[in-house]
């Protein structure tokens, strides 16, 4: 059985402890058993293995062997580009590593440093880290719980759980046994947690467990059994990487070997070899990625979206599912008057009849007086006013409707009271008045209808059918309202409130149904995801009818074929069940921490990228396993901001969206990089591969080769980093899971234009040699300038400069233009010439040579013109075409 299911002389007996509590020696007894009760966090990987790890992956070792070839070769200076471009992608991988190693710090500072227990029957306030199962802690407004508790005594007793599980009020504590199989955490009120705090009453309770044992210490071990989820394009690149590779020495050793048969020098034929092999590896890739998504990140944070991992930046880009906790982030955490029942109707307080102002004489006037009065909210001088969010929701309706606290207890003081506990579920004040005393009673509707025998009207009291009030009850409970009742009884004097029923006999107001309501702009945010391609997904603690009353008010539920599952129906579904579901549900709700992380992996396995959004404990190892995990930055707590790739500053849903579209710009970006890149290299080696096929000598020198990668793929591929987002880039659907390097034309693109540059090299060097022109260095400048073209054309993969702009993005232009002047300095300085075996081109020579290289960007926008026709014409809407 479970330890809510017992009764506390069971539950005392199978715990081997009593009322008085443990001695002593049994205490230390069973510390030496059980151990402190503190968050035990696994032996970590020290800082070195951490850095060492960054070393690892198939496209470093690449570019590692890249270094030594070039090194080889006598380019020290390439050589030792390539390791800074390592080293740096290493540094900023080891940072983003080691701050992810603080989330289980952060669950160790929820604990209590000291808590006071029954040792021999005396109380004894100890470190919490010495409490042992079988303890008995006595707890009062403010502790925070040290361990998990079966409650003993609750008076008053009500404990904030929103960030264990979810619930976004006070959670009011019994010690009644409670039956039910697997109930969620906010269901077992008999038992408080571990972490959680006592907001009002005291109480006591036995330990039931300590430690890692406790519902905090199961989700630490959840955190630490998280493995890293590795980001859609570190997937992506590794398998480009080893496809690369293998045909980059496939060409080289096909290149040496045509050279080596047609009789050029072997030494000749193996440095241009290692040269075009140097020159075919995008060294540049690296540390393009990381500066575009710092860029990226810092441009996110004016949107205040604070990244703390960099790689989520790009994820952001490919994510279809974002599963996001109600409490806080959907929803603003503020309990609203949203409607009340007052004469036989249904009204919004706004629409509430004017009241006169104090005193109360009308049915509205008085439910006004009856929400202010009969009430615990600490006045502070605003509308807000301070307590629990029940009550701070019913002082703001009355002092929106001009019945401020402080006046009306000036007029009516109160006398005396009978406060609120689990078992009577309600309260009650007396307040002196103008014509005697009466009281106040405000509780859970079908407990204040039962002790009603009449109805407050503009006549005065009269008999009401109960039945009608019921159906209204349950009308507004329906639309996931919680329900109040407020009633009044007048007295001659106090009763003796021992003697008499106080809570009897009373005459009903009208009935309060509030609801924590959703955010404005997650409206709009949902909204925004969807036609984004993106599924928004609800996972709550909060009861099945709330949730699923936020979720169509929100967007997340719209039409009958989406499901809500509850945690118990959840738990009944192996994992391999819930993939076949997550097609269709939308809402999970009373879920457990654990089922949280069950359904992102069931997300994951279907092949989806998962952003999962929450500020809770309980969200914390969900947001550690998701693709991107997103917490809030002003109500989230620090496990769940450790936890975290992304940091909500002002927790705004609506944020996640322009993070997604930032995302996007981003991974499309970088995707243009590499079809600039590519296609460039690919360009030259189709023209070393296939001279000496057709009878020319090699048109590029090793060092030209290395000048070609090293000049053209930094400065223009950097500036491709900065280009604004397409303006369709929300409408397209997300980039699919399965979707390659070189899927969504860019293969085609790379392969085709690639071939159509070395073919026209080919021709420029079968011109010049013709014509007894320089045709070594117009080979060398035709593909320097041909990449700049290749740089504008990859901008867009079906829209026209001329509808973008050429000059739009000034960076490039510059990059493109200072580019140039360097290959122009490569060319006509003396120095220069000696280095690069370079000759002056006269006019005519350097003419020609870009003329071609303008050609090719003609080509280029014609092909697009091309495509824009034939997709016109057969109606394709392909969005995911770009590069």
């Amino acid at each position: 059985m479970e330890w809510y299911q017992t009764s506390i002389t069971d539950t005392l007996s199978e715990l081997g402890s009593s009322p008085g509590g443990l001695t002593a020696e049994e205490a230390a007894a069973r510390l030496a058993v059980h151990g402190p009760n503190e968050l035990v966090e696994k032996r970590g990987r020290t800082s070195l293995s951490m850095l060492l790890a960054q070393f690892i992956d198939f496209s470093i070792l690449v570019l590692l062997g890249a270094a030594i070839l070039s090194a080889a070769v006598g380019d020290l200076h390439d050589a030792l580009a390539i390791l800074t471009i390592v080293v740096l992608n290493a540094v900023i991988g080891f940072i983003q590593e080691y701050r992810a190693e603080k989330a289980i710090a952060a669950l160790k500072r929820m604990a209590a440093p000291s808590a006071t227990v029954l040792r021999g029957g005396v109380p004894e306030q100890i470190p919490a880290s010495l409490i042992v199962p079988g303890d008995i802690v006595l707890l009062e407004a403010g502790n925070v719980v040290p361990a998990d508790l079966r409650l003993m005594e609750a008076v008053r007793f009500q404990s904030e759980e929103s960030a264990l599980t979810g619930e976004s009020v006070p959670v009011e504590k019994s010690v009644a046994p409670i039956a039910g199989e697997r109930l969620p955490l906010g269901d077992r009120t008999n038992l408080t947690y571990k972490g959680t705090v006592v907001v009002t009453g005291r109480g006591r309770g036995v330990t039931v467990a300590t430690g890692m044992e406790t519902e905090l210490g199961k989700i630490a071990a959840m955190l630490q059994e998280t493995g890293e989820v590795k980001t859609p394009l570190q997937k992506r690149l590794a398998g480009f990487g080893r496809r690369l590779a293998l045909v980059i020495l496939l060409i080289c050793a096909a290149v040496f070997m045509l050279g080596f048969l047609r009789g050029e020098p072997p030494l000749l034929m193996f440095l241009t070899a290692v040269s075009l092999a140097v020159a075919a590896i995008p060294e540049a890739l690296p540390a393009v990625v990381t500066i575009s998504l710092a860029l990226g990140a810092r441009k996110m944070v004016q949107q205040n979206a604070l990244i703390r991992r960099l790689p989520a930046v790009e994820t952001l880009g490919s994510v279809t599912h974002i599963c996001s906790d109600k409490t806080g982030t959907l929803t603003l955490n503020r309990m609203t008057v949203e409607q009340v029942w007052l004469e036989g109707r249904l009204l919004s307080p706004i629409k509430l009849p004017a009241p006169a102002g104090p005193p109360a004489t009308t049915p509205g006037e008085w439910l006004l007086a009856a929400s202010a009065l009969c009430n615990d909210v600490h006045y502070d001088g605003t509308a807000a006013g301070m307590g629990d969010p029940t009550e701070v929701a019913l002082y703001a309706m009355a002092a929106a409707g001009g019945y401020g606290k402080k006046e009306l207890i000036q007029r009516f003081p109160r006398l005396a009271e009978l406060p609120f506990d689990a078992e009577r579920r309600c309260m009650t004040t007396f307040h002196r008045g103008e014509s005697g005393v009466v009281s106040l009673t405000k509780g859970a509707a079908e407990v204040v209808l039962a002790r009603s025998t009449h109805l407050l009207t503009a006549a005065g009291p009269s008999p009401y059918d109960r039945e009608e009030l019921h159906r209204a009850s349950e009308l507004m409970a329906d639309q996931g309202l919680r329900v109040l009742a407020l009633a009044i009884r007048r007295w001659e004097g106090v009763p003796d409130l021992l003697e008499t029923d106080a809570e009897s006999e009373l005459t009903l107001i009208g009935l309060v149904g509030m609801l924590d309501p959703p955010r404005e702009e997650a409206v709009a945010a949902v909204a925004l995801c969807r036609g984004a391609g993106i599924t928004p997904v609800m996972i709550t603690g909060d009861h099945p009818v709330t949730a699923r009353v936020i979720a169509r008010r929100v967007g997340i539920l719209t039409d009958g074929s989406e499901m809500v599952l509850t945690g118990r129906e959840l738990a009944d579904l192996s994992l391999e069940e819930l993939e076949r579901e997550v097609e269709r549900v939308r809402v999970y709700a009373r879920v457990a921490p654990e089922q949280k992380l069950k359904i992102v992996r069931a997300l994951q396995d279907r092949g989806y990228y998962v952003a999962m959004t929450g500020d809770g404990v309980n969200d914390a190892p969900a947001l550690q396993r998701a693709d991107i995990g997103v917490a809030m930055g002003i109500t989230g707590t620090d496990v769940a901001k450790e936890a975290s790739a992304m940091i909500l500053l002002d927790d705004n849903f609506a944020t996640i969206v322009k993070a997604v579209r930032e995302g996007r710009r981003i991974y499309a970006n970088i995707l243009k990089f590499i079809t600039y890149s590519i296609t460039s290299n690919a360009g030259t080696l189709v023209a070393i591969c296939f001279a000496p096929l057709i009878g020319l000598p090699l048109p590029l020198l090793p060092i030209q080769i290395l000048w070609l990668n090293l000049l053209c793929d930094s400065l223009p591929g950097l500036a491709l980093t900065a280009e604004p987002s397409e303006p369709d880039i929300m409408e397209r659907p997300p980039v699919k899971p399965d979707e390659g390097i070189f899927d969504g034309g860019r293969g085609w693109f790379i392969a085709g234009f690639g071939l159509q540059i070395g073919i026209v090299a080919l021709f420029l060097q079968h011109y010049a040699m013709a014509n007894g022109m320089a045709w070594q260095t117009m080979v060398f400048t035709f593909l320097v300038a041909n990449r700049m073209a290749v740089a504008f054309t990859v901008r867009s993969g079906h829209q026209s400069l001329l509808v973008i702009g050429f000059f739009s993005n000034r960076l490039l232009t510059a990059a493109v233009l200072f580019t140039l002047l360097l290959q122009l300095a490569a060319i006509y300085l003396p120095l220069s010439n000696s280095v690069f075996i370079t000759v002056p081109l006269a006019s005519v020579e350097l003419a020609v040579t870009l003329l071609l290289a303008v050609g090719m960007l003609a080509v280029a926008e014609g092909e697009k013109y091309l495509y824009r026709l034939f997709r016109s014409s057969t109606k394709i809407r392909d969005k995911n075409l770009h590069f």
